[in-house]
């Protein structure tokens, strides 16, 4: 199902940048939050983990040179390293639930933050959403209902 979400995600990502001129926060984003859409505190830290690396790398281009490649590979690197700790520190035992409260994948919130300081906040979130939801849907249309 990774593959399929994937290639929908690149498909409607491709769309929405041709149609309304905006990224979906990385091509392959959309596909990997469209399989986690069923795990609400996953999607959330993933969206926090992106967004504190944004911050963090605004403030940081304040005191250092951070431009072209540089920028990119700093800002995922700090999503690497927020998404580690999100996944290391922040899971709990309570009775008889176990609360994970981790970012999706390594590089997907590193990819978004790029997107954010691109074209906005708003923006990229808004699309990202939309087509996670779209992907996610298609998904469901496709297997009949079993995704």
């Amino acid at each position: 199902m990774i593959q399929e979400a994937i290639g929908l995600g690149l498909v409607l990502s491709l769309i929405f940048s041709e149609i309304f001129g905006l990224a979906a926060g990385g091509m392959v984003v959309p596909g990997y939050l469209s399989l986690q859409l069923h795990h609400p505190l996953r999607v959330v830290a993933t969206l926090l983990v992106a967004l504190a690396t944004y911050g963090l790398v605004r403030f940081l281009s304040n005191f250092m040179f951070i431009y072209g490649r540089r920028r990119t590979v700093v800002t995922i690197l700090i999503a690497f390293i927020l998404g580690w700790l999100s996944r290391s520190f922040f899971s709990w035992d309570i009775h008889e639930f176990h609360v994970e409260i981790r970012a999706i994948g390594y590089i997907i919130p590193g990819l978004m933050a790029i997107w954010m300081e691109r074209q906005g906040v708003t923006a990229t979130l808004s699309t990202l959403i939309i087509v996670s939801v779209l992907v996610r849907m298609t998904l469901m249309v496709l297997t009949g209902g079993r995704f």
